[in-house]
């Protein structure tokens, strides 16, 4: 089973995302929360596997409690489930540590395999999002990586790096570089690190930012 906590200062959208996801066999929501300070309480007590957290709340928003669960209990996935497609907020919440960050006009099956597939360790953002980020400018508060990191890569690092960038999984990176998935893993945690990331949305962000950038300057 899937243990998901909602947080959202609206009791009616908990309920009525409580009612969509109990329907599904692998899914039981084992609480919920009205702000940031409650969820993080909930978090300690319950233990569950994901938390879908609102961005706008009253007492600690969502940005801010992201950072805390995730900081705290790094094996509870954060997904951010928000009204606002606004660039500040969905930058801002990666970069918290959520796994992903959704919109609440989305179809409730796609609700659900989203948390399935964050479940699994998959970063999600809605249709679009990335796409968006990636066609505007960088951010001066945006994720970047200093030069010296840059030239701290390995050949082997650089290439599953820019794989990561156009969303590969380990698995297909494996298959094109004709390596196991368990030295993916290795090398993605190490990007993790050099990079300063806390997930492959952040990653794939800071990626193409900086092949983008490579492309700009040859041309």
């Amino acid at each position: 089973m899937i243990r998901v906590l909602l947080v959202d200062d609206q009791s009616l959208v908990c309920e009525g995302f409580k009612a969509v996801l109990n329907l599904q066999p692998d899914i039981e929501v084992v609480g919920m929360a009205g702000d940031g300070h409650r969820a993080i309480e909930l978090v300690e007590a319950l233990q569950p596997d994901l938390v879908l957290m609102d961005v706008q709340m009253p007492l600690m928003d969502g940005r801010a409690a992201t950072k805390v669960i995730c900081d705290r209990f790094p094996h509870v996935k954060v997904l951010v489930l928000s009204t606002f497609d606004d660039d500040e907020y969905i930058v801002d919440s990666i970069r918290a540590g959520a796994k992903g960050y959704l919109l609440k006009a989305m179809p409730a099956a796609e609700l659900v395999h989203t948390i399935r597939l964050a479940h699994q360790g998959y970063a999600q953002l809605a249709p679009g999002l990335l796409d968006r980020l990636m066609q505007n400018a960088w951010r001066s508060d945006a994720p970047r990586p200093a030069a010296p990191e840059l030239a701290m890569l390995t050949r082997r690092e650089q290439q599953v790096l820019r794989l990561l960038a156009e969303g590969a999984t380990n698995k297909q990176i494996a298959e094109r570089l004709f390596i196991s998935e368990g030295t993916v893993k290795t090398h993605v945690a190490h990007l993790f690190e050099r990079l300063n990331c806390k997930n492959r949305a952040q990653v794939a962000i800071v990626a193409n930012s900086i092949f983008n950038s490579e492309e700009h300057e040859a041309s």
